[in-house]
């Protein structure tokens, strides 16, 4: 007869890996702080660099929001990715329950990933100025335009 193994035996592999990578960070702090140069940064390392161009302005102390937002995506985009090894594991214990609801969390997370992408979170660019379809709007010029009828041609600064 097959004794059943205990409950914290399959949980060593989980334990192994977190002490690696305890170990890991110390040392890599250990090395860093044992092998770096004691010197004091001069001027010119603290300085910012960007592609060999001296920077005639100081650089701005706050960063664009836009930063915050993509650094935001990244982590739901992240925590999706971590709730996705667990399901894999057990996806043939689940069955269709489990597909269903992965594909209903795949879907929340991706329709907020279209309504981050529908509000400009990823755009770039310096912002667009619209220009308005109207000029200046004032009760005058409404009236002259409701009163000119439609496809006739008022002067809209009136």
């Amino acid at each position: 007869m097959v004794e059943p193994a205990p409950a914290m035996e399959n949980y060593l592999p989980i334990v192994v890996l977190l002490v690696l990578g305890v170990v890991f960070a110390a040392l890599s702090l250990t090395a860093s702080r044992l092998l770096a140069p004691r010197q004091r940064p001069t001027s010119a390392k603290v300085a910012p660099y960007e592609c060999g161009i001296v920077p005639d302005l100081e650089p701005p102390q706050r960063f664009p929001v836009r930063f915050y937002l993509v650094a935001m995506i990244f982590i739901i985009f992240d925590i999706e990715i971590i709730f996705l090894y667990p399901w894999a594991v057990v996806f043939r214990q689940l069955r269709s329950f489990g597909l269903i609801e992965i594909l209903v969390f795949a879907a929340v997370v991706f329709v907020s990933f279209m309504y981050l992408v529908s509000n400009g979170a990823l755009d770039w660019g310096p912002a667009k100025r619209m220009r308005p379809a109207i000029g200046s709007r004032t009760t005058e010029s409404t009236v002259a335009r409701v009163s000119a009828g439609p496809g006739s041609k008022t002067d809209e600064a009136a």
